[in-house]
């Protein structure tokens, strides 16, 4: 039987890649794994060889100590593999095929599955709905950012890339398949872009960089990013965005009143999340920020969408309130001007496959927008530190050195 390698987290601040069992049909007992699922039997899934798995934003939450993830936690819920076994019940997905592994867990059977809401998946989760690989109070499926993973339900949940060698050149983009591109597109469509909209995309991370790419896509005549990483706003300036830096300048309004010539926007995306800090020079954690600023900026009848992550115990928060996840919103303000708020994690299943289509025809060009940045396995631990420290760059981990050969 091969061996296994993965990145751990191992407390505040820290991970480790280290050695952790291979995977099999069956889910076992481990950091994280809610007790209701140990020894799910899991005839319906596959095992992938991790072709690369990227770092998220949302793993980094974890690793800062801003989650209750357990210490020895195996991380990575962006995951694109190779099927190299595949369980008795699976009838359609085969060895060999190239697949992208959406980051919710989904059974296909229930009214949210049925629905279409795969994010919200009733059956995965014992503790509420909604599942992701290796990623805190998410049922506890192990993650992937390892050499190789077990994917539960493959029938349902796996897209298969039709071309095996088109798909390996373009792995630096079918890569974000898996969560930041079907995620930044979430946002802007549930933010209502539409052909000649104007875009306000708080947040230069990854996904805020795939939603103003997505805003693009889909016709947005002006998109604009607002952040406080002069490094992050040109990025996004790269691939055509107007930016505003909100430590030099931190009222919006008045920057987008500049570029637009009015102080507001059709729509906004919050990609930041309950980590936000206030606008200006030297200001501290204020996780309502960019909730109340986005509502300020969005004209009345506006739609906003959030991907960004919210949370429901944040150990580090800085106040008893936020660290159950009560913010200060201005929902006044909100109700006043009758806009409309789409929340929660993102149904990948619902995009990828049209957005698979659009990298292949060269119509999307995700990695570039987002800097995808190939690294070792071996290499996590540093990346991660980098990221913590505002590197623009999409980290993609490659754990066999299938494409750095």
């Amino acid at each position: 039987m091969a061996g296994n390698r993965a990145v751990v987290y191992k407390g505040a601040g820290r991970v480790a890649v280290e050695d952790i069992s291979y995977p099999d049909l069956i889910l076992r007992d481990g950091p994280g794994v809610n007790p209701l699922n140990v020894g799910r039997k899991c005839d319906h899934g596959v095992i992938v060889k991790v072709v690369t798995t990227n770092i998220c934003g949302s793993d980094q939450h974890m690793v800062r100590g801003r989650t209750t993830a357990p210490e020895g936690l195996v991380l990575g819920h962006e995951i694109t593999g190779e099927v190299i076994e595949v369980g008795r019940d699976v009838e359609f997905i085969k060895k060999g095929d190239l697949v992208s592994v959406p980051f919710n867990i989904a059974c296909g059977r229930c009214r949210s599955c049925k629905e279409r809401n795969t994010h919200i998946c009733e059956n995965v989760n014992p503790d509420r709905p909604g599942s992701a690989y290796g990623y805190v109070d998410m049922g506890g499926w192990v993650g992937g950012q390892s050499e190789y993973v077990m994917v539960p339900y493959a029938d349902f949940q796996l897209l298969k890339f039709p071309d095996k060698d088109q798909a390996l050149e373009k792995i630096l983009d079918l890569t974000m398949l898996s969560d930041i591109f079907p995620t930044g597109y979430h946002g802007a469509v549930s933010a209502g872009v539409k052909p000649g909209s104007t875009v306000y995309v708080a947040g230069a991370g990854p996904v805020g960089l795939a939603a103003a790419h997505s805003a693009q896509l889909l016709g947005a005549s002006v998109v604009i990013v607002g952040d406080l990483n002069s490094e992050r706003l040109a990025q996004a300036r790269s691939f055509g965005c107007e930016t505003v830096n909100l430590r030099e300048h931190p009222n919006l309004g008045e920057q987008i009143e500049q570029i637009l010539g009015v102080p507001e926007v059709d729509c906004a995306i919050d990609c930041v999340g309950f980590e936000a800090h206030g606008h200006g020079a030297g200001t501290g954690e204020a996780p309502a920020t960019v909730l109340n600023s986005i509502m300020d900026v969005t004209r009345a009848g506006g739609q906003l969408g959030i991907p960004g992550l919210y949370v429901t115990g944040d150990p580090g928060a800085v106040d008893e309130d936020a660290k159950a996840g009560t913010l200060k919103v201005r929902f006044g303000l909100g109700w006043a001007k009758a806009h409309t708020f789409v929340t929660g994690q993102t149904p990948v299943m619902r995009y990828h496959r049209d957005l698979m289509m659009a990298i292949l025809s060269g119509k999307a060009q995700i990695a570039k927008a987002v800097n995808a940045t190939l690294i070792s396995l071996d290499q996590a631990p540093a990346a991660y530190a980098e990221f913590d420290q505002g590197a623009s760059k999409k980290f993609v981990i490659d754990p066999h050195g299938m494409l750095s050969r």
